[in-house]
């Protein structure tokens, strides 16, 4: 029954859809781009890091793609959807039980994680765009202010979804896109070297001093230098922010904290780290990690990216939560999903296809499967039996969505070059953040 059911409301926003387009008038002409949102965080997830390794390429044909190709004028209804490699796949398998049971064609487009965004910014307003695409939320700023995609309703299944998830995907007050997985960090210890989560930041470094002068290890905590996206749950825990928010909850961009009282104090904790020797500035990434993973560090930030090699390394370690100070110790919340072109040529289409066909836990569970990250589905997220994506959950609970406002491209490389700064013993923290925040601000007023 349900099956049938899902059926008869394609087909009436199908047909919905082409009595509109008959019936509508001409495109109307988008909005000049503007310059891409946000610089990446300096650790890379797998998305990313794809990203860094492909060159920009024009999408490939995947099976249906040249079934259509090959059908032409005798295809019926068709979507098109936009996925890089890590999600086209499953995305694929979906596509043939999506025909199967409702004669709609899933034409699935493998594009790399790093080129969806600026192709689909050329493409859609050309009327050879995808109808849905899978990125972040933090794109929302560029595509929304630009008009390239339309908001979606959940309708029912609105309670369905974990509420953070829904927000970040929320721009001035409306929705633009179906979440699907959740990411952040959390704090890795190694038990063997620390029984026990710190619970504060004071704490994190009396156990490195400790770690450190009984030569168990080369640092206690270990954080690469210019690392906006790790240093900001250091920030957060010492009352700073880099946005405030109005009362609607949405980011104001004239409320900058990179200055403010509490970030200055985690600018401060950071200079007395490093001139403890409790941190070094010849620590990139990848060093960090294999520091942890050799026993050579015994606490860092990371997220669920690096599940798969620290596992494999075989280091005894523990997830807890973002240690707090004075205030809550918050990470950045990073939420991935699907979002619906605004010159869809299908849009009512493409929203039945998310609510009826994707938001179910049969489907959410195929995606959580094909790449493990805590569900933004409720469902999925709390079915979850594997213990380190359900303590990435928990100490995700208190995230701030990563701030999708298009100012947010004006705060990463002063921010990254203060914390560089006083890593280097260059420049007092004070200093250097109150001059980082002078910077955004005057980059932030030219845009």
């Amino acid at each position: 029954m349900k099956r049938r059911t899902l059926l008869l409301t394609l087909i009436t926003l199908l047909l919905a859809a082409m009595a509109l387009a008959a019936c509508g008038g001409g495109e109307e002409t988008p909005p000049a781009t503007e310059e891409p949102a946000a610089e990446q965080p300096a650790e890379p997830t797998p998305t990313e890091e794809a990203a860094m390794e492909e060159p920009t390429a024009e999408p490939e044909p995947t099976a249906t793609e040249e079934a259509a190709a090959e059908g032409e004028g005798e295809m019926g209804p068709q979507l098109v959807i936009w996925a890089d490699e890590n999600r086209a796949p499953v995305m694929q398998e979906l596509a043939e039980q999506f025909k199967e049971q409702y004669g709609v064609e899933l034409v699935v487009q493998q594009v790399g994680f790093g080129d969806i965004r600026e192709q689909f910014k050329v493409a859609g307003p050309a009327g050879e765009g995808p109808d849905i695409i899978i990125g972040a939320h933090d794109w929302l700023g560029e595509l929304v202010v630009n008009g390239l995609v339309a908001p979606v309703d959940l309708g029912d299944k609105r309670d369905k979804f974990l509420d953070a998830a829904v927000q970040a995907f929320t721009y001035d007050g409306e929705l633009y896109g179906m979440p699907y997985l959740t990411e952040n960090l959390a704090f890795f210890y190694n038990p063997d070297l620390v029984p026990e989560a710190p619970q504060t930041w004071s704490e994190v470094r009396e156990i490195a001093a400790q770690l450190e002068a009984e030569g168990k290890v080369k640092q206690g905590y270990v954080l690469q230098p210019g690392d906006a996206y790790h240093f900001y749950p250091i920030m957060t825990a010492f009352g700073g922010y880099v946005f405030g928010r109005d009362e609607n909850g949405s980011y104001n961009p004239e409320d900058l904290g990179i200055d403010s009282e509490g970030t200055i104090a985690a600018a401060k904790w950071l200079d007395q780290m490093v001139k403890e020797g409790h941190l070094s500035p010849d620590v990139d990434w990848d060093t960090m990690h294999a520091m942890f993973e050799n026993g050579e560090a015994a606490m860092f930030l990371t997220g669920p990216w690096a599940l798969n090699r620290i596992r494999e390394s075989g280091v005894n370690y523990a997830i807890a939560p973002i240690p707090d100070e004075t205030s809550e110790g918050k990470p950045f919340l990073g939420v991935h999903g699907f979002m619906v072109s605004a010159f869809s040529k299908d849009p009512l289409l493409a929203q039945a296809f998310l609510t009826e066909f994707v938001a179910t836990d049969e489907v959410m569970q195929k995606l959580f499967d094909a790449d493990p990250r805590p569900s933004a589905y409720l469902p999925v997220r709390e079915a979850t039996d594997d213990p380190d994506i359900a303590a990435f959950g928990v100490a995700g609970q208190n995230a701030d969505p990563m701030p999708a406002i298009p100012e947010m491209a004006s705060v990463w490389e002063a921010w990254g070059n203060a914390i560089t700064l006083v890593f280097q013993q260059q420049e007092d923290p004070e200093v250097a953040f109150k001059n980082a925040a002078e910077q955004i601000r005057a980059a932030i007023s030219g845009q």
